[in-house]
């Protein structure tokens, strides 16, 4: 690899902003706010709004979309349609 053009890769601490949940990881985001992580030392601190603890789709919230519902309701306020046939 050749060096001085890849950026600095260090841990961070993400927080997410719903539940407050931490975690550490590696990246390459720069922050001034700090965290003192469990084994004592003091990681840039980077909150962010969804991660996997707050979003609906692993956390099981997720809603379903009643297609057929929509079909109906769009029958109902246009009609039903059909395609045109070819006159022979």
């Amino acid at each position: 690899m050749k060096k001085d053009i890849h950026p600095d890769y260090h841990p961070v601490v993400f927080q997410d902003a719903s539940t407050g949940k931490t975690f550490l990881t590696r990246s390459t985001v720069t922050s001034d706010a700090t965290f003192e992580w469990e084994d004592g030392n003091r990681y840039p601190l980077v909150v962010v709004d969804v991660t996997s603890d707050s979003h609906p789709f692993w956390t099981g919230a997720q809603r379903v979309l009643d297609t057929a519902g929509r079909v109906q309701k769009f029958e109902r306020k246009y009609g039903k349609r059909t395609r045109p046939t070819k006159n022979a």
